[in-house]
């Protein structure tokens, strides 16, 4: 029998994202007070300082900063509120097996397939005109305002780019979207799918990407699986960042060979690939379940024979 949270599930989403906005001004006010010191700029000129080339490390480190606090911050709060273990209540368990390893690995190549092909799905779904200019003009904004930090001239900048860039999202975004929300949502509507789904919709729509809905809502599927079965954060963290890197180091490789980088960041694959991709991901996920219910079998086991626990 499941035992009740010590706060209602709806609570807990209240203050998640009452929490998120607050750190948002938070950090946007730091953004601007660091970046006025740093370049000795008035405030109301940074952002269009912080897209110069000559910036863009400046750039990169704080916008990690704000993705530590919006992200990071509101979750870890809300497991200290419900847990005197917070961050085992976000999931980070150390109890991982080589074949979840090896399977995260084949589920990354698969999720590609899938989200590649989800964004040529994306791209067929029909919109007004009025609406896909709309999309199209802040679709333009997003690229432009990357395009500086996916531009890598050097191996030093190729290594910060995979620290800021995929590293620290896997880590900030997975802790708020598979460590919060989706433990509420799930929680919540006591469904799996409901709460996986819920939060994928949640996790692409906080990126505000039109073109990029459908992949984003397919990888965020495939991230609340494995937090689900394996009720562990680490492998979720390391999906997360080996999709980023392989986009960073892609990008850098086209930086090197000095072509241009904005077609990458657009590329989708045809419609069937997804399909095979869709079934290789039931046949990967049914071995994940059966691993992850082995280890956490294990884990269990261990926990209930430690000698503090035969004592007590």
């Amino acid at each position: 029998m499941d035992q009740k949270p010590v706060i209602n599930y709806p609570s807990q989403l209240a203050f998640l994202l009452g929490l998120m906005g607050v750190c948002m001004v938070i950090s946007a006010l730091m953004i601007q007070l660091i970046s006025a010191n740093v370049l000795h700029a008035p405030a109301k000129d940074v952002l269009k300082l912080l897209s110069l080339p000559e910036n863009v490390n400046l750039s990169r480190l704080l916008n990690t900063l704000a993705s530590f606090l919006c992200f990071f911050v509101p979750a870890f709060v809300l497991a200290k509120l419900l847990s005197k273990k917070p961050f085992k209540q976000l999931g980070f368990v150390s109890a991982i097996s080589g074949k979840q390893i090896l399977l995260i690995l084949a589920l990354t190549i698969t999720g590609i397939m899938l989200s590649g092909a989800l964004g040529q799905l994306n791209e067929w779904i029909p919109l007004p005109a009025k609406w896909y200019a709309q999309a199209k003009a802040l679709e333009e904004e997003y690229k432009a305002a990357m395009m500086p930090m996916a531009t890598m001239r050097s191996l030093s900048e190729y290594l910060l780019a995979l620290l800021v860039l995929a590293a620290a999202p896997a880590l900030f975004e997975e802790v708020l979207f598979r460590g919060g929300f989706q433990q509420v949502f799930v929680g919540w509507t006591n469904s799996k799918w409901a709460g996986i789904i819920i939060t994928s919709i949640l996790f692409s729509a906080i990126h505000f990407s039109y073109f990029g809905f459908l992949p984003r809502v397919g990888l965020g599927i495939v991230l609340g699986l494995i937090f689900y079965y394996s009720k562990n954060l680490w492998l979720n963290i390391f999906l997360h960042f080996l999709y980023n890197g392989l986009v960073v180091t892609q990008l850098y490789i086209m930086s090197q060979k000095e072509k241009p980088i904005d077609k990458t960041m657009d590329e989708n694959m045809p419609m069937w690939w997804g399909l095979v991709a869709l079934v290789v991901l039931v046949a990967l996920f049914r071995s994940f379940k059966k691993e992850s219910a082995s280890v956490l079998a294990k884990r269990e086991l261990s926990i209930h024979s430690s000698p503090e626990n035969i004592l007590s």
